[in-house]
């Protein structure tokens, strides 16, 4: 790849307008330029009678998208925030169009999509994973909550199983993803090209019957019954007390998984997806996630789990307030504050 290349690759044939995150170095990670240009092409494809269908997918082997560059994010939120507050206003913008797209929207969920290669995939209305695909909301291991929707998509999840992904920042293969309401289909990786020229020559309908196969079994479903058991409870103290109690090995694991976590990302984050099983768009949850993430800028967390994992890379956060315990109801009310002017507003602008 040169330098000079398009961060996305924009292509329109047969029918079809194609966006190719062209970052492959950095798994695709979305950066603002990259959120522009897939919202600039996604509007003026949406009243182009010349294109039927959008497909969307991430270049070289490793992955659709890692998520977004949170090496960009840790400078700025030392520098004062300007930068990550424009960026996630354009890319929750993006979000929503992509959640409302009025035509086929294929996102190609292969290898690795995190974060903000959720937020541009999961809202869409023909999703696609394959058996390399590895998708998770890692959020709450970096000090911050998930968002892009992520809270919508988690809180929607059967039973609590989208809880116990948040919180341990679990990683869902293929069939997980389609039973957690994350994708739809699975299109085994090698005929990943065949059926996105399927989609241009033969329609999309036809391309998902000739290359779709039954999903694999979720190994997550299977664990329904003492993860709901667990996750239930009011409180993240509660719900690790839960499965330190459990009968089952695997729950006893998955509360030491929680306790390395930032203890109020965690606690921000259960209130997160309880606030969003309540409330009725993905307008809105998004316009929350907006007021989280901007008190995450401002918060030590943040700029500490960044810089443990993926600066110093250490892996050793010192997070403050240090245990569950020492956060409180007041720390946890500072991420929801309304913002004034700053609000978001997707949930006025359609009506609600």
């Amino acid at each position: 790849m040169t330098g000079q290349e398009p961060e996305v690759l924009v292509e329109a044939s047969a029918g079809v307008g194609r966006l190719t995150l062209n970052r492959p170095k950095a798994i695709n990670a979305l950066n603002h330029g990259m959120v522009r240009t897939i919202a600039e092409k996604l509007r003026e494809w949406s009243g182009d009678d010349a294109i039927a269908a959008v497909v969307v997918d991430g270049a070289g082997e490793r992955g659709l998208c890692a998520g977004g560059d949170i090496v960009s994010i840790y400078h700025d939120a030392k520098d004062g925030g300007s930068g990550s507050q424009q960026f996630w206003r354009d890319e929750y913008i993006l979000n929503a169009a992509i959640g409302r797209y009025p035509k086929p929207y294929v996102a190609i969920m292969d290898g690795i999509v995190m974060g903000g290669g959720v937020g541009i995939s999961a809202h869409g209305n023909v999703r696609i994973v394959t058996e390399r695909s590895t998708i998770a909301m890692p959020e709450v291991g970096i000090g911050f909550v998930p968002d892009v929707g992520g809270t919508y998509l988690l809180s929607r999840a059967p039973g609590e199983l989208g809880t116990h992904v948040a919180l341990t920042t679990g990683r869902l293969k293929a069939g997980d993803a389609i039973a957690l309401g994350f994708a739809d289909h699975f299109v085994p990786s090698e005929s990943l090209d065949k059926f996105v020229a399927a989609i241009g020559t033969a329609g999309l309908d036809d391309a998902l019957a000739e290359y779709s196969r039954p999903a694999p079994e979720s190994e997550l479903l299977a664990q329904q019954s003492w993860i709901d058991a667990a996750y239930s409870a009011d409180s993240v103290e509660e719900i690790v007390e839960r499965l330190r109690a459990s009968d089952e090995p695997e729950a006893q694991a998955t509360a030491e998984q929680i306790l390395g976590k930032s203890p109020v990302a965690l606690k921000v984050t259960l209130r997160s997806l309880r606030q969003a099983r309540r409330s009725g768009s993905l307008e809105a949850v998004l316009d929350e996630e907006y007021r989280v993430s901007l008190a995450s800028l401002k918060s030590h967390d943040l700029v500490e789990g960044i810089r443990a994992q993926v600066v110093d890379k250490d892996r050793n956060p010192q997070w403050s307030p240090a245990t569950l315990a020492d956060v409180t109801a007041a720390d946890v009310d500072a991420y929801f504050q309304p913002l004034g002017e700053l609000e978001l507003g997707l949930a006025a602008s359609q009506g609600e």
